[in-house]
C-alpha cells in the first residue's frame, strides 16, 4: 500500500464493529487490518471515513463518534473530524468525490 492513512484501535468490545463500519463506509477500498496483539492498525490507500450513521448501525443508535477516541490510540494520515463522521486522509489527497 503506498499511502496507508486510518486508525490505530486499542482491542476492545467494539473493535471488530469498528472494523466492519470502516469496510462498510469504504466499499471500493481495500481496508487492511494489522492485528499487533494489544492493538489492530486499519488503513485504507489515501482516504477512509467512518461515519457516526454507520458505527450506530453496528453499536446501537446511542453510539457516538466522539466515543471512537476512547479506543484510538493513534492514527496514520491526517484527522479531519466532523460532528457526524471523521475522514482518515493523505496530505494532498484529491478532495471527496473527485476523481484522483
Amino acid at each position: 500500500m503506498k499511502n496507508p492513512v486510518g486508525p490505530i484501535l486499542s482491542l476492545g468490545d467494539e473493535t471488530d464493529q469498528i472494523i466492519a463500519a470502516i469496510e462498510d463506509d469504504n466499499p471500493h477500498t481495500e481496508i487492511e487490518v494489522i492485528d499487533r496483539g494489544s492493538y489492530v492498525r486499519i488503513q485504507g490507500e489515501d482516504r477512509l471515513v467512518l461515519t457516526e450513521a454507520t458505527l450506530q448501525e453496528y453499536l446501537g443508535s446511542d453510539y457516538r463518534i466522539r466515543s471512537l477516541e476512547n479506543l484510538m490510540s493513534s492514527f496514520t494520515g491526517r484527522a479531519i473530524t466532523a460532528s457526524d463522521k471523521i475522514t482518515w486522509e493523505r496530505k494532498g489527497a484529491p478532495k471527496e468525490g473527485t476523481p484522483a
